[in-house]
């Protein structure tokens, strides 16, 4: 049923998305289908890396972590971005088209108020991808 599967990555914030991550590595051993792990990233130096060639080796490496020993293969495909902040929901619905994907499983937060003001990036890319997108709420 679905073929590639495009995770969104925050490194900075990865230990919030074991839940995410263990539905796609249970979702890709199921179909037997293949995960791209999606960095957005900026060539300034951030509290995770200090250009975009260290986050991508950060992200290749969490990817091969993730992919061992589970049934399936993945990759890692980093985005560069001047302000990931603004412009990350549209980088990844880009990211989407880019990477051929059929589905993209992406962590959120629990709702809240300030959702009703601006939309969640799970929101934004469930409402505009033009594949399925499936929303894990929790860690």
């Amino acid at each position: 049923m679905f073929k590639k599967i495009m995770v969104p990555v925050d490194l900075a914030h990865k230990e919030d998305l074991g839940k995410a991550l263990k539905c796609a590595a249970d979702l890709a051993g199921h179909y037997g289908a293949e995960i791209v792990y999606v960095g957005v990233t900026t060539n300034t130096p951030s509290s995770t890396a200090h250009n975009a060639e260290e986050y991508k080796g950060k992200l290749d490496a969490f990817a091969d972590e993730q992919a061992e020993g589970q049934g399936f293969t993945a990759g890692a495909e980093v985005l560069v971005s001047h302000d990931p902040r603004s412009d990350v929901d549209d980088v990844l619905l880009q990211a989407v088209t880019d990477t051929g994907a059929d589905l993209v499983v992406m962590a959120s937060h629990m709702p809240n108020i300030l959702d009703y003001v601006w939309p969640s990036n799970g929101g934004k890319i469930a409402e505009h991808a033009k594949c399925t997108v499936m929303v894990v709420r929790g860690t």
